[in-house]
């Protein structure tokens, strides 16, 4: 298992930040937004992905009581469930957590299912 990616702030994420397999987020007073890269760029580095193949991501929360972290689609990608990872607990730092399933459903197409 690689080193956990992080992110903070509203950004656009990297595939090494969605493909290493954990995110740690840490919006510290606002809500943030995290856009997936676009399925022709997971294409151009996950370059022996055949079609229905699979790779996860956990990401975890880690904001204040009003970061909530939502996961946007990039271009050739759709969503299936909620993107939203909410803060569990009432502490700031305590986090939540949602697991994410992306499975390559043709050349440059994905599909990213929240499955827990």
């Amino acid at each position: 298992q690689a080193s956990p990616q992080t992110a903070t702030a509203t950004a656009t994420l990297s595939v090494a930040q969605i493909t290493g397999g954990i995110l740690v987020g840490s919006p510290s007073t606002s809500a943030a937004t995290y856009t997936l890269p676009t399925a022709t760029l997971i294409d151009a580095t996950m370059t022996n992905a055949k079609t229905n193949s699979t790779f996860d991501l956990t990401v975890i929360n880690l904001g204040t009581s009003t970061g909530l972290i939502t996961v946007a689609v990039g271009t050739g990608i759709t969503a299936v469930g909620n993107l939203v990872v909410a803060i569990t607990g009432s502490a700031a730092g305590v986090g939540g957590a949602a697991q994410f399933l992306f499975r390559k459903t043709g050349d440059a197409a994905y599909s990213v299912y929240r499955v827990a």
